[in-house]
């Protein structure tokens, strides 16, 4: 993409925060495993049994420091940018704008339904429970703004 500053991306920041938590949950059993050992109990757990919550703790901290990073959503004058979960760059699907028909949003703000034209009954719909309650409206004020101005810019017959 040649200008970056026309593109909005929502990552999956919101799902991150409970491996961040995770992450957190095992570096203290990890801890608290190594203290174990290391107190004058009468049959302590061996030393070597701390490293493996703090192995499963970097792996919680790596997959949430991904998911933070990485975009599930990318809007830019090209389209819409939908990134899967396993391997984005291979498997990212591109809608172009002129290919969406509509978008709409669940009442409750946590589902996108984009209805491509062209097709019969053809509807992409996207969960946006990844991303932070707070960047939903923004999402949503992108999307909607798109559409508004796309149908503002038909031609109306007979005119």
């Amino acid at each position: 993409m040649k200008s970056p500053e026309k593109e909005l991306r929502f990552t999956r920041s919101h799902q991150a925060v409970g491996f961040w938590a995770l992450g957190l949950g095992l570096v203290l059993a990890g801890v608290g495993l190594g203290i174990l050992s290391w107190w004058q109990l009468r049959h302590p757990p061996p030393w070597w049994l701390a490293l493996v919550p703090l192995a499963l703790a970097a792996g919680a901290f790596v997959l949430a420091w991904r998911l933070t990073r990485h975009a599930y959503l990318l809007l830019s004058p090209v389209g819409v940018e939908i990134f899967p979960f396993w391997k984005p760059v291979d498997n990212f699907q591109l809608l172009p704008w002129g290919t969406i028909e509509s978008g709409e949003f669940s009442p409750d703000d946590r589902w996108l339904t984009l209805t491509l034209a062209g097709y019969d009954d053809v509807k992409v719909i996207l969960t946006l429970d990844p991303i932070p309650p707070k960047a939903r409206p923004l999402l949503k004020k992108a999307i909607l703004g798109v559409m508004e101005k796309r149908t503002a810019d038909v031609p109306q017959a007979g005119v």
